[in-house]
């Protein structure tokens, strides 16, 4: 009996220390920001940096946007991304040896007079990455696991960051033209072998991708030859700031280089909608306001934002923020904020310089 009341004594006296451990040392969960003002380091009026953020941390990641040639998707299909903030284009060709010399192609690029979208040189702006081609979807086909299948691609690199300093009020987005490769990708087990080389090389350089569940993509640069850190872990950004290649309708559509503009993590869950001032006051919109079927369209494009936050200027006028609209985020994590662009400039009018005010909503 005594040994019986001693167990349970010590026992009780288990049980009353892990309590006290557990409030001596508690879970903490942050909680998310309730908003903030931000200026993303986009780098004035060159454009140099794609800035990644997140709104419930308030954390930026700004990163070179020349810094990386192609994304390799982290889901179960097998895409490929270029990078359409330097203009890159592509061109399946009809051979898939790598080996074989091959020549530029100026067809194969990014601007109105040159690339119809329907040609496929560059990824469909929405961000889906499937699709049969011409210009939907990725602009390098699904990477077949029959090796003979994966033709080898004419590469288009775009163009390195400007240096310019342009007027006041401009950009100069495009430096030097980075030239031209030969590409070629396979699978390699669950992930992806690159093989690059020069046009006219007989040899090439292969290296092998895994892919990180953690990320919606492996990002690799050709002038490193390594892997290159871009977008922040898919569950941590929720915007970006960049350069981007759009399709735009000039008569037909084709593709067209754009500055000042914001995506969307749509692949990582972020939503988004775009609110008038005619229908609310960005001070006078609440929790209650929000209609969650206006979210649809952004589970299908990242361009929600995009540039439609400004005026793009003409002839005797410079861009400026559209200031009778705002709009709503669902963050990767499930919250709501309302966000609004206070300005495209700094103090002294040199483009490149965003700032955006949210407030979350609750």
């Amino acid at each position: 009996m005594k040994n019986s009341i001693l167990s349970l004594g010590f026992a009780l006296l288990a049980l009353t220390s892990c309590s006290k451990d557990d409030e001596t040392n508690p879970v903490v969960k942050t909680p998310a920001s309730t908003g903030a003002i931000k200026q993303p380091a986009v780098g004035g009026a060159n454009q140099p940096n794609q800035v990644f953020l997140d709104l419930s941390t308030e954390t930026s990641t700004a990163v070179n946007r020349a810094s990386w040639d192609f994304g390799f998707s982290s889901g179960a299909d097998f895409r490929v991304t270029i990078n359409g903030a330097i203009k890159m284009a592509v061109k399946q060709l009809a051979t898939s040896d790598i080996t074989l010399t091959q020549t530029s192609d100026s067809n194969v690029a990014v601007g109105a007079g040159t690339n119809a979208s329907s040609n496929g040189y560059c990824d469909n702006p929405t961000g889906v990455l499937a699709g049969a081609g011409l210009g939907m979807g990725t602009a390098i086909a699904e990477v077949s696991a029959t090796d003979a299948d994966n033709k080898v691609y004419l590469v288009n690199l775009g163009f390195a960051v400007s240096t310019t300093t342009p007027n006041v009020g401009s950009v100069s987005i495009d430096g030097d033209a980075r030239g031209w490769k030969k590409v070629r990708f396979l699978r390699s087990g669950n992930g992806y072998k690159i093989q690059y080389a020069d046009l006219a090389s007989a040899t090439f350089t292969e290296k092998t991708i895994a892919k990180d569940a953690e990320f919606n993509f492996t990002f690799f640069s050709m002038t490193s030859g390594t892997t290159v850190a871009v977008e922040p872990q898919k569950a941590k950004w929720d915007l970006s700031f960049t350069t981007f290649t759009n399709y735009v309708n000039f008569g037909s559509e084709v593709t067209y280089g754009y500055s000042d503009f914001i995506t969307t993590n749509m692949k990582g869950g972020t939503k988004a909608y775009q609110i008038l001032t005619s229908e609310f006051t960005y001070d006078a919109f609440v929790k209650a306001n929000i209609l969650e079927v206006n979210f649809t369209t952004s589970a299908t494009d990242q361009r929600i934002i995009g540039s439609n936050w400004r005026n793009g200027g003409g002839p005797s006028t410079l861009p400026s923020v559209k200031t009778d609209r705002f709009y709503v985020v669902k963050d990767v994590t499930g919250n709501y904020y309302k966000i609004k662009l206070l300005a495209m400039t700094n103090d002294t009018g040199v483009r490149g310089n965003p700032t955006v005010q949210y407030a979350i909503l609750n």
